[in-house]
């Protein structure tokens, strides 16, 4: 059986630097680089709806990334939307970490296997409150909650109607307008 050599995220961002991974659509993963699943139209045009949807639910209080790397102790997975604490300016110099994370967006169809089951993980490892998962194929999305010893303790799927995200109480995020 081969052991494979797992690399750090420092690793990663050196390889980065000096342009060894220029081109490749990767992200590190549980210490493996992975290439990333193509993205098709309706992947892109849900993931884009969603994120704007979100930052004008959101102005001013989380910056909503999009497409964009977050940084975790063995991983630097780049979701679909990150919604992540304010200032913007604050990840001029880094990428955004579990503190800064108030939740995490995969929207999935042909990678809905490894948004379930490897990125689950990797987030719930890394205390990430909250993690969506917008399933394109059911137009449920499916919301794990409460991470404990690397799982998420919740899971809840929805169809329709209203998500209120932990970390604001006092929104009210469309089932239907994330799925559109």
């Amino acid at each position: 059986m081969k052991t494979l050599a797992k690399w750090s995220v420092d690793d990663y961002h050196r390889m980065i630097q000096v342009g060894i991974l220029c081109d490749r659509r990767v992200e590190l993963l549980a210490g493996e680089i992975v290439e990333m699943s193509p993205e098709t139209p309706i992947h892109y045009s849900t993931a884009k709806r969603g994120a704007k949807y979100l930052e004008e639910l959101l102005i001013g209080r989380a910056d909503v990334r999009f497409n964009g790397p977050i940084t975790l102790s063995n991983s630097e997975p780049e979701p679909d939307i990150a919604i992540v604490r304010l200032p913007e300016s604050a990840y001029n110099q880094r990428h955004p970490e579990p503190p800064d994370i108030f939740w995490v967006v995969e929207v999935a169809k042909s990678s809905l296997q490894k948004d379930l089951e490897l990125k689950t993980s990797i987030y719930a490892s890394a205390n990430i409150p909250e993690y969506w998962v917008l399933n394109l194929s059911t137009g449920q999305i499916i919301v794990f909650r409460e991470p404990h010893n690397g799982k998420y303790v919740s899971k809840q799927t929805i169809g329709e109607g209203k998500i209120t995200p932990i970390a604001f109480p006092d929104i009210q995020v469309s089932v239907e307008k994330l799925l559109m």
